[in-house]
């Protein structure tokens, strides 16, 4: 049980900011002065060694356009972490101020923040409380102390579960679902969670009508129940994004950081840090196709392009992703996965561990640690072949190794998942926890219908014995893009291999890679040849054909003919 202490703040002066020496007046209650404003402070958990407190600032006085509130301690606890406010603390003095986007209080508006601290001894409810330099007395009582033993059965907020989709339901998302219903045979898939896709700063409220962030966690908070349920969100707006792609290019230049945090992070961390979420279980997929990218397409590699070069110089990659992971890590039901490519991406040698030192620079930048990343994911959004079962990195064909095939081209791992597991030990190796969890998207890539091998190629040779035994039938594995063939693969399930957390849908099926020709749009996305599937191919795919599909819509709108083909080529197969 927790409980709450309201501080009227009662003081006789204006809140600051307002002019002149009147006292405000409550409105109905003509001759007698106004309560300024009100400050709820409620202890919501304790432990024996912390707790967390939301903080809710009513002004009743004149509008202002930024807001302190303070108050002291009368204890010895420390302010940790803190959502929707910047926090800071001197001794036993706390100050608490508006972020960018929330400092406009207006006559009778609220605010809302919140915090976790350590303490011993005393957790006593603060006596004074100031706004914007105003003194206030707590109304009666003085202070009480709110620190109820624990509920045992109720870990305290920042004691994240090891895997957060063990025992727990995932979100459905109910406009991907109306989508996949509404195909000829979709109901087969149309109850399975999905990723919800941030790739714009519009998306936090919803574009063209449909449902914002807050209206997916409502929606999520019905579907949960009395269960416990994961929400997927995949964080998609940096900078200069996808510097290597066209068709999921974004809407923020190369140097737009600020923006970035201020009207993108910022907001996204708010809304996640509302207490009235603080029960569901929030996945965040961090930033896809990015950090590899500063390993793989810049400098003197033939794969570098000058958009990549730029964004390794500039360190906005690496800002953005850090930044990210700090304000994100801080609400304490939030579960962060860095994006990390996929094996036809960075399985190779010369990418391996530099990939896993790039993401170990991100973890560690903009205030942000290794503590704020709870795993990684890999293939969102892509078609790697979760396991290649006819043949192995270590077979040979009259002597040579399967590495110098053409399709593997001397990579170390012929599979999603056999990458996956080996990465995550990469990462732990340079400095990631060793509890750190997988991800793989097996949302496209199950490579079934008649086309599927059934056992090994011929081994009259090393590529006859590979491509002919080899689920993944892309042309090149550089091929990206709404690719032929393809169909959907593992369910979503939790914990399914070691240190594999989960199989998921990230990338919602049937929602297009990008368009197969130029189409203009609003949303910042380019046309990109390796949609277009006559397209015969750059260093990146080996110069072969793209693979694509043809009449394909711009990146994440619905392409009807890719979600038919991905449900005739399920493997494993839909009933």
């Amino acid at each position: 049980m927790n409980r709450t202490r309201t501080a009227l703040l009662a003081a006789m002066a204006m809140v600051a900011g307002a002019t002149g020496t009147a006292l405000a007046v409550a409105p109905g209650s003509p001759g007698t002065a106004a309560v300024p404003c009100t400050v709820d402070y409620e202890v919501q958990n304790a432990w024996d060694t912390g707790f967390t407190a939301s903080v809710t600032v009513t002004n009743n006085a004149a509008p202002v356009t930024s807001w302190d509130v303070g108050w002291t301690y009368a204890g010895n606890q420390t302010i940790t972490n803190g959502w929707n406010a910047r926090l800071s603390q001197s001794g036993t003095e706390v100050s608490a101020t508006n972020e960018s986007y929330n400092g406009h209080l207006g006559t009778g508006a609220s605010v809302s923040f919140g915090f976790q601290a350590g303490y011993s001894g005393s957790n006593a409810v603060p006596d004074t409380f100031t706004l914007n330099g105003t003194t206030c007395d707590v109304d009666s009582g003085g202070p009480t102390d709110p620190t109820d033993p624990p509920d045992p059965t109720d870990p305290p907020p920042g004691d994240r579960v090891d895997n957060p989709y063990s025992g727990a339901q995932v979100y459905v998302n109910p406009e991907w679902s109306a989508n996949a219903a509404a195909e000829p045979g979709g109901d087969r898939v149309a109850d399975q969670p999905t990723g919800v896709w941030l790739d714009r700063i519009a998306a936090i409220e919803g574009v063209d009508g449909g449902m914002g962030l807050r209206d997916h966690l409502d929606a999520a908070l019905e579907q949960k129940g009395s269960d416990e349920l994961v929400v997927q969100l995949v964080i998609y707006n940096l900078p200069g994004r996808d510097c290597a792609a066209l068709a999921s290019n974004g809407e923020l230049g190369p140097t737009e950081i600020d923006r970035y945090k201020t009207e993108y992070i910022d907001p996204i961390a708010a809304i996640l840090g509302d207490e009235k979420y603080a029960d569901l279980r929030i996945v965040t997929t961090v930033e896809i196709d990015s950090l590899p990218n500063l390993v793989t397409n810049t400098g003197s590699r033939p794969t570098a392009t000058p958009a990549c070069d730029v964004m390794k110089a500039n360190g906005n990659y690496v800002k953005g992703v850090g930044y990210a992971l700090d304000r994100l890590g801080d609400v304490p039901h939030v579960y962060n996965y860095v994006d990390a490519g996929h094996h036809g991406w960075i399985g190779w040698d010369d990418n391996f561990g530099a990939t896993a030192d790039v993401f170990k620079e991100a973890a560690t930048a903009e205030g942000a640690t290794v503590d704020d990343v709870h795993g990684f994911i890999t293939n969102t959004a892509n078609y790697s072949a979760l396991r290649e079962e006819n043949f192995s990195i270590d077979d040979q064909v009259a002597g040579t190794s399967v590495r110098q095939s053409q399709w593997v081209d001397w990579n170390r791992y012929v599979d999603e998942l056999s990458f996956a597991q080996a990465f995550r030990q990469e990462l732990v190796s340079v400095g990631f926890d060793a509890g750190i969890g997988m991800l793989i998207d097996t949302s496209r890539n199950g490579w079934g219908g008649a086309d599927r091998p059934t056992g090994p190629g011929a081994t009259t040779g090393v590529d006859a014995y590979v491509d002919g035994g080899r689920y993944d039938r892309r042309i090149h594995i550089g091929n990206w893009c709404n690719q032929q063939g393809a169909g959907l693969g593992e369910r979503p399930q939790a914990a399914p291999e070691p240190g594999i957390d989960a199989y998921v849908w990230m990338k919602p099926p049937g929602e297009s890679d990008g368009s197969s020709r130029e189409i203009p749009n609003d949303e910042g996305k380019g046309f990109d040849r390796m949609c277009d599937p006559t397209y015969t191919g750059n260093p990146r795919n080996g110069g072969n054909l793209s693979g694509a599909l043809p009449d394909a819509p711009v990146s994440g709108h619905w392409f009807s003919a890719q979600f038919q083909e991905l449900m005739g080529n399920a493997y494993p197969p839909l009933p």
